[in-house]
């Protein structure tokens, strides 16, 4: 079995950001975090639109920043910055699918297809940081191109300490089940990624040859699973509770303006399967206000917060 310090939690865009990660972490105080994808250009450029590009992670804990970007020098430029700010290790995107990464900024998932770069940028922000450097990677472009090991050989010959494997292709994007190749014999640890959802994929993980797992959509609405898989905790049995502190961080640190918008596929995926959770997401969708959006979530899940 994996211990807490094997669980990741996985780079999820518009989702792991600050305000998810503190709720993360009040269920999994060891767990390794790793932040949404940053882009390089953007991060460097200082681009003052995009919170995530100045915030410190001095006090997250084991938290991993994520990094994409095909321009080499930048890569390594934003490496620095994001070791400065305290993160405690980088983490190279090699497996984004989405076109406006993959394909039209030749980032993410295009790096599977160009291993002559990839080594580049592997080898550029391992020289850049003193802190550890990993990448996250796919099986390949699609079926013909199951270049994985390959990609993680280069990786390891650049100086990378550990790869996430996520057991899809850039094709398949996110359809299809996860399908996770043996990892014995290769030169890195390797993490299984992609539909980990249960302490027996911890299981099948481990006989496969993967040195941890990182969860990544089970997740959504249940930011307690990667305690529930390292320690065999129960769910909380106040969930609203927990959906109230996780709106007031995103209220603190993106304003009430953003984080009201941003929050309600929070909310959708806190109520899913619960009964009348179509109802509720209703009504929230239309919620621009705090205080009414406070309401719904106490009077949804029975609280009383008033005092």
């Amino acid at each position: 079995m994996f211990d807490d310090k094997q669980i990741f939690a996985a780079p999820l865009a518009g989702v792991t950001d600050r305000p998810f990660r503190r709720i993360v972490r009040e269920f999994a105080p060891n767990a390794p975090i790793v932040t949404e994808m940053i882009s390089c250009h953007s991060l460097v450029g200082g681009h003052k639109n995009c919170l995530r590009n100045f915030d410190r992670y001095d006090d997250e804990g084991a938290v991993g920043a994520q990094i994409f970007g095909a321009d080499v020098a930048l890569m390594a430029d934003a490496a620095r910055i994001l070791q400065d700010a305290g993160a405690k290790w980088i983490d190279i995107n090699m497996g984004c699918p989405v076109p406006k990464v993959a394909t039209r900024a030749g980032a993410g998932a295009f790096l599977m297809r160009d291993h002559r770069l990839a080594g580049k940028i592997m080898d550029a922000v391992v020289r850049a940081v003193q802190i550890p450097v990993s990448v996250k990677t796919r099986l390949g472009w699609d079926d013909s191109h199951k270049d994985w090991r390959d990609l993680i050989g280069i990786a390891a010959d650049c100086g990378v300490r550990f790869a996430a494997l996520h057991g899809r292709t850039r094709a398949q994007l996110y359809l299809g089940p996860a399908d996770w190749p043996d990892v014995h014999g290769c030169p890195i640890p390797v993490i299984a990624n992609g539909d980990v959802k249960c302490v027996a994929d911890l299981s099948r993980a481990n006989d496969l040859g993967y040195c941890g797992v990182m969860v990544g959509r089970a997740m959504l609405g249940r930011p307690w699973v990667i305690g529930q898989l390292a320690s065999g905790m129960d769910a909380p049995r106040d969930v609203g509770a927990v959906v109230r502190r996780h709106l007031e961080y995103s209220l603190e640190y993106y304003g009430e303006r953003t984080a009201i918008p941003m929050f309600r596929k929070h909310a959708a995926w806190y109520s899913s399967g619960m009964p009348n959770s179509a109802e509720f997401r209703i009504r929230v969708n239309g919620i621009s206000d705090a205080d009414e959006l406070r309401h719904a979530i106490d009077e949804f899940w029975g609280c009383d917060f008033a005092a």
